[in-house]
């Protein structure tokens, strides 16, 4: 029951952030062409969502392999990255008042997902897909790489390992434990794909900031918070943040370099009507 309502949640918060980044950022004849030519766009990003979900099915089918794999190499680096980074994560809890418990929390539960989902929308309505491609080949590079560190070495986060960092999110709101665990071993910390991929959309927001000069700010913000939440909630350590910065930023240069050979050109090309302030013109003016 508390999967269930947590996930409810969760999509719920994710929907009215997306409602509401969309009225900021766009305008009354976006959305019009974009219905008028869904198809058209559809089948050019066709074969990234094909890739794309073959992956994540082929991840899904070989998961437990993984697990398997990861158990018997049994390459654990945890201490490690305690005697390279010590008591940082403590030291940063105990500086951080507890008053923002509530809030970094939503930012890791909520925040997170709103990112990941709000990205492809917002480019998916720009009459260039180059954002939209880019942005998925760039998830694909992320969960790869992780999938394979998360196959290859045992990491426990510093809720796990250390007496002095609180696992704060979970020892106030423990229904949101069951979900994460659903979608996570507690031993995948290294790197934080938190981290990694809420590079990758800050980054493609900054990219495309001619077309959304209002979502960049925006990505920047709730993307900062959710990266400092994944220590301040003892999940990760400053090692993993750190490798998912380089992870994020590495995604993005080769996405870009993969699609331009893929697509033979040297970047997106806006529409006529696409000013460069972000806000399309109206026909009539």
């Amino acid at each position: 029951m508390a999967l269930g309502f947590v996930v409810l949640l969760t999509v719920l918060v994710v929907c009215i952030g997306l409602v509401a980044t969309c009225a900021v950022c766009l305008d009354r004849t976006m959305l019009g062409r974009a219905l008028a030519d869904y198809d058209r766009r559809f089948v050019e990003i066709v074969p990234y969502l094909g890739v794309t979900a073959l992956f994540f099915l082929g991840k899904r089918a070989t998961h437990g392999y993984s697990l398997r794999i990861s158990e018997a190499l049994d390459w654990d680096l945890t201490a490690e990255i305690y005697a390279a980074e010590g008591e940082f994560v403590a030291w940063l809890q105990g500086i951080t008042p507890e008053a923002t418990l509530e809030f970094f929390s939503a930012m890791y539960m909520f925040g997170f997902p709103y990112l990941l989902v709000t990205a492809p929308i917002l480019y998916f309505l720009l009459s260039s897909q180059r954002y939209f491609k880019e942005l998925l080949v760039s998830y694909l590079l992320n969960y790869l790489v992780g999938s394979l560190f998360y196959t290859l070495f045992i990491v426990y986060g510093p809720r796990n390992h250390l007496s002095a960092v609180d696992g704060l999110m979970y020892s106030f709101y423990p229904q949101t434990q069951e979900m994460t665990a659903a979608v996570s071993a507690n031993t995948n910390v290294f790197p934080s794909l938190h981290t990694s991929l809420s590079v990758v959309v800050v980054l493609l927001a900054w990219r495309s900031r001619r077309e959304y000069p209002r979502w960049f700010p925006i990505a920047s913000f709730v993307g900062a918070c959710v990266v400092f939440s994944t220590m301040y909630l003892g999940i990760h350590w400053l090692i993993d943040v750190a490798a998912g910065v380089v992870l994020g930023v590495g995604a993005v240069v080769a996405a870009d370099r993969i699609v331009a050979r893929a697509e033979g050109d040297a970047g997106p090309v806006p529409a006529p009507d696409e000013r460069e302030d972000g806000i399309a013109s109206d026909p009539s003016d």
